[in-house]
């Protein structure tokens, strides 16, 4: 598979996931720009991708900001002259107990999480359009299907995607984009050798999961040839909400 010539936008793609999806577009020699708040690792990205022979563009980005986002996609759009495929990866988490939810947490998470998706999608569904057409990914969770308590926000802001996403993908496939969502559990982002066995034998793959494993699944969903699939949510948890637990 190679996305030479298609320009990706990644938000939150500095760190963790982002990155890893950052790099994945980039061994695909795909121009690829980062739009996140982190300046220092977005910086810092772009310049490996660039001495190693790629192609990046790091805009600091805040997508809880609609005004953010709109510097961001004319950015994008002059440096690389069209945008080909988009993956509304940033997010925050906030977990609070019920009563201790406040508007501003709520604001706060739905608008980085949720209200970002839809803002970056319309920005740049026309500029898709005209350059040939592509696919949207939304980086949603297992946590829109399942909840531990105080994730009210959270759970709310990926559950949304996950609306957005088939919405989206009716209204836009007159554009020729496809749109789908990921929905990612235990995908570990730090330090993968202190995990503890049992933390593995969670699920069926018997592993917890890397960045790279939603990143693969990115390539996979914006390949043309898999434009067939539009809609549709993807869950890439290893098993983990297919196996029960009981307590012994």
């Amino acid at each position: 598979m190679s996305f030479k010539d298609k320009t990706v936008v990644v938000t939150g793609g500095a760190n963790g996931i982002g990155r890893a999806v950052v790099h994945g577009f980039s061994g695909q020699q795909a121009r690829v720009v980062i739009a996140d708040k982190d300046e220092n690792a977005g910086k810092e990205l772009e310049d490996e991708i660039q001495e190693s022979g790629g192609s990046a563009l790091f805009v600091k980005t805040d997508v809880s900001e609609p005004n953010s986002i709109k510097v961001m996609v004319k950015r994008a759009v002059k440096e690389y002259g069209a945008i080909h495929n988009l993956i509304n990866n940033a997010g925050i988490s906030e977990f609070k107990p019920f009563d201790e939810l406040t508007i501003e947490n709520w604001d706060r998470v739905l608008n980085t999480n949720l209200r970002s998706a839809f803002v970056c999608s319309r920005e740049m569904a026309v500029v898709i359009k005209t350059s040939g057409g592509g696919s949207i990914v939304n980086i949603a969770s297992t946590r829109a299907l399942m909840s531990e308590p105080g994730s009210e926000a959270y759970a709310a802001s990926k559950g949304g995607l996950l609306a957005l996403t088939h919405a989206m993908a009716v209204s836009l496939a007159d554009y020729g984009i496809s749109v789908n969502a990921i929905s990612p559990g235990w995908i570990h982002t730090g330090d993968y050798k202190k995990l503890r066995e049992k933390d593995h034998q969670q699920h069926l793959s018997k592993r917890v999961g890397k960045p790279d494993d939603i990143a693969r699944a990115c390539l996979f969903l914006c390949n043309p040839e898999n434009n067939f699939i539009t809609g549709e949510n993807f869950v890439i948890d290893g098993g983990m909400t297919r196996k029960m637990i009981y307590e012994p």
